[in-house]
């Protein structure tokens, strides 16, 4: 990876922004990555693999808020980031400091930092996205994985329309408000205060420059600069062994049916118990979060690795 970049408008979210918030009572651990500080909170056993839960747009470590306890009671170190410019992490004030590429070397550089290996991997949107770019990256690092809801385009299939129409109006609204974004995108409506935490690291439209730029960061053209980097992913991919489980939703209009890519074209796909999660939508850790932790814990006890002393 390249040297990371020099960014000279950085936000940072006042820790107030962020009290009481209803029932996720970790507390945040910073590492600083080029210049940034990136946040991510822990639970669980220490000395466990990690299960690391990447988030999407425009959401933040908030999302896995019922997830989190259902994986450490099971005995697994839960990590979760929140992505540069999202939840507690600095935020770049300008939608041009981010690009894809900017973003796989943040989450690399943090990955490294923070040396964590024998993972397993949950991503989801544009957690997935980086989350892949992660395992291409470090493959070693990484026992298994669990896709839901995301994918790896090249810039060279078909874009669905709910995208094209997601795309446009985070480009063009004048308002972006984040808290009502995830509601919609959920099958069962969230409290207010739980729109009010996806707000809150949000205090005003120039600490919105990332969630607002995701979208056009998406390959959707054969000439992206970032084509070949993800083809490059797809080949690793394409001879991964490990576990690897899909658990996409029944009513998410973006990513409907992108899971059978993945289980013709990686080799550890083969044979898992993928499933679909019904009754949740594209933020499905919203509409079925203990279930899909379930799901996971299940995952990790019927494929043990070999350092366990187990066939993996």
């Amino acid at each position: 990876m390249s040297t990371l970049p020099v960014i000279d408008s950085v936000l940072r979210t006042p820790d107030a922004r962020f009290a009481g918030l209803t029932g996720f009572p970790y507390a945040p651990r910073y590492t600083e990555v080029g210049g940034l500080r990136i946040a991510h909170v822990e639970a669980g056993p220490a000395d466990a693999p990690p299960v690391l839960l990447l988030h999407g747009e425009p959401t933040w470590s908030y999302l896995y808020r019922t997830m989190i306890p259902v994986l450490a009671a099971a005995g697994h170190r839960v990590v979760a980031p929140d992505l540069v410019g999202c939840g507690r992490s600095d935020k770049p004030s300008r939608q041009s400091d981010y690009t894809y590429l900017r973003h796989v070397q943040w989450m690399h550089a943090w990955l490294l930092a923070n040396d964590l290996s024998r993972m397993t991997l949950f991503c989801q949107d544009w957690g997935s996205l980086i989350g892949l770019r992660l395992v291409a990256l470090t493959p070693q690092r990484f026992e298994r994985i669990v896709l839901a809801n995301g994918g790896l385009p090249t810039g060279t299939g078909q874009v669905p329309r709910a995208f094209r129409i997601w795309r446009a109006f985070a480009r063009f609204s004048p308002v972006f408000p984040v808290g009502r974004i995830v509601n919609a995108g959920c099958v069962t409506p969230l409290a207010q205060a739980d729109r009010d935490a996806y707000d809150a690291p949000f205090p005003s439209a120039r600490h919105k420059a990332a969630v607002r730029v995701f979208p056009s960061l998406v390959p959707i053209s054969a000439d992206d600069p970032e084509r070949a980097n993800n083809e490059h992913t797809w080949s690793v991919l394409g001879a991964w062994r490990k576990p690897f489980l899909t658990l996409f939703s029944d009513r998410d209009p973006i990513t409907r049916g992108g899971d059978r890519m993945f289980r013709a074209r990686v080799p550890g796909a083969q044979g898992q118990p993928h499933a679909t999660i019904r009754a949740a939508g594209h933020f499905l850790q919203e509409d079925q979060g203990p279930e899909l932790a379930q799901a996971i814990c299940a995952f990790i006890a019927s494929t043990p690795t070999l350092e366990s002393g187990r066939p993996a």
